[in-house]
């Protein structure tokens, strides 16, 4: 009878458990997706406790809080630390089914030792004391953090407005043996829809380029030079936010009146927003393909639901649900225009309605380039699909309608410096999947060739893919 989160957990088969600890388990981390900040790093921040280690941002914890009753004042609010830590505590065991429940059990196993203890109102408190005691220590700092589960290279998720300047402290340091490179993040240069935040970032990034922005092209230039700004500082990816893809046609002298009128406090109506996303998402696209760089496209999430809670706390605090938009056409029309111009830059789709991963993922064949494998992805399964069955389901529709073969692996899309071992989560899942198989007859027992896959799923295909070295560090 295996137990709870055992050597072998998730590994049902002789295969899969061969898979795993042969050519999965040791294979480093490559995390192209996450919302690390870059100043932790850099200073190398301890935490004061497991409180401050484990549920500081977490929105994914903060749901499951509210969905059980406890009250605002104990998730983001003024209690103490260690009451937040015990009301998450009481709230683990109707995790029961969520990924939250292993990824809890995982971390406190991989960070910290703790085997065999099911965090529950009555462990809490001594989990607490002996998790706060060893953040304590020089070796539990963020940097540490990050080397004990073998990471390699991490990409955080950066506005274009930001200087960097944690990411040149952290790239001037040859002795630590994480790269830590920047990601371009524009999503404010869309938001015309909201004329006084769109022009305070516009300020912002006009100082932060040294370009008076006075019109479209002054605009583009703004955004071209900080542009090549992150690309000097490493960064290799740019990462766009979508409700859906916006693929209006317009002419530039009509995106310049729909500019100059933002810029006067006018707010467009609907068809002049969506033409302005077209115009700077496709802009920023041919940016991506002069520089070499992949162009990350997260969309369907509706955001900030609960207009209550937005005005209480603000955006990324658990309000985000998965939207049902139309992302066929308009996606269609937009990577064509960029194929036509010959400016289409490698490309990962995120969808996080489970109901495109089909068509995400078909589509993503339909625009091959000569000598560059995987040129377009099918992302991971992403936010609320990162879970057992939804990786399972995104894998399975990646091997019978593309190619499993050129998935550049997972990432963790966390806030949280106690994340990593969903990758190992993810890599134990891959090898169930492909083990069954093989149990089955359906694959060949090949452990080369399986193998083979398996790392290149876990590391060599991101590798490539990204073009991001890993520090190679002396001694």
């Amino acid at each position: 009878m295996p137990k709870f989160i055992d050597e072998d957990f998730l590994l049902t088969t002789r295969a899969s458990r061969r898979l795993y600890h042969d050519h999965a388990e040791g294979m480093p981390i490559l995390d192209f997706h996450c919302h690390l900040p870059a100043r932790d790093i850099a200073e190398n921040r301890a935490f004061a406790n497991l409180t401050e280690a484990w549920l500081e941002g977490d929105h994914y914890k903060w749901r499951a809080m509210r969905a059980c009753g406890v009250s605002e004042r104990q998730v983001t609010g003024e209690a103490s630390d260690r009451d937040k830590f015990l009301a998450w505590a009481e709230t683990v065991p109707s995790t029961i089914g969520n990924p939250l429940y292993h990824w809890t059990h995982l971390e406190l196993k991989r960070y910290f030792g703790l085997q065999g203890v099911l965090l529950s109102p009555a462990t809490a408190p001594s989990v607490y004391d002996r998790c706060s005691a060893m953040l304590a220590q020089e070796d539990f700092r963020v940097r540490s953090l990050l080397t004990r589960m073998n990471v390699r290279v991490v990409c955080t998720t950066d506005d274009p407005v930001d200087d960097l300047a944690h990411h040149a402290k952290l790239n001037a340091d040859p002795s630590y043996p994480v790269t830590v490179v920047p990601t371009f993040r524009p999503d404010e240069a869309n938001g015309v829809e909201n004329p006084a935040r769109f022009n305070a970032w516009v300020d912002k990034l006009s100082r932060s380029a040294g370009i008076e922005v006075l019109g479209w092209r002054d605009f583009i230039a703004a955004l071209r030079a900080r542009h090549g700004f992150f690309h000097a500082a490493g960064c290799r990816a740019s990462d766009h936010g979508l409700e859906e893809p916006s693929a209006e046609e317009c002419t530039e002298e009509d995106v310049a009146k729909i500019f100059h009128s933002a810029r006067g406090g006018s707010a467009p109506d609907a068809r002049e927003a969506r033409a302005f996303k077209s115009a700077v998402l496709r802009a920023l696209a041919l940016m991506d393909a002069e520089k070499g760089w992949v162009q990350q496209l997260h969309m369907g999430a509706l955001r900030d639901v609960n207009t209550r809670y937005f005005a209480l706390l603000g955006p990324n605090s658990g309000f985000d649900v998965i939207g049902d938009f139309s992302l066929a056409r308009p996606l269609v029309r937009f990577l064509d225009s960029l194929e036509a111009a010959d400016g289409l830059p490698k490309t990962i789709l995120y969808g996080l309605n489970p109901a495109d991963n089909a068509m995400l993922a078909v589509m993503s064949g339909a625009f091959p380039r000569e000598n560059v494998r995987g040129r377009m992805q099918l992302g991971a399964a992403w936010w609320f699909n990162d879970q057992k069955q939804g990786m399972e389901e995104h894998l399975r529709t990646l091997m019978s309608m593309g190619l499993l073969a050129n998935f550049v692996g997972m990432l963790t899309d966390s806030r949280s410096f106690l994340s990593f071992s969903r990758h190992e989560y993810f890599r134990r899942i891959l090898c169930s999947v492909l083990g069954l198989a093989v149990e089955a007859g359906e694959l060949p027992r090949d452990f080369d060739l399986l193998g083979g896959m398996v790392k290149n799923i876990c590391w060599y295909n991101a590798e490539k893919f990204f073009g991001i070295p890993a520090k190679r560090v002396a001694g």
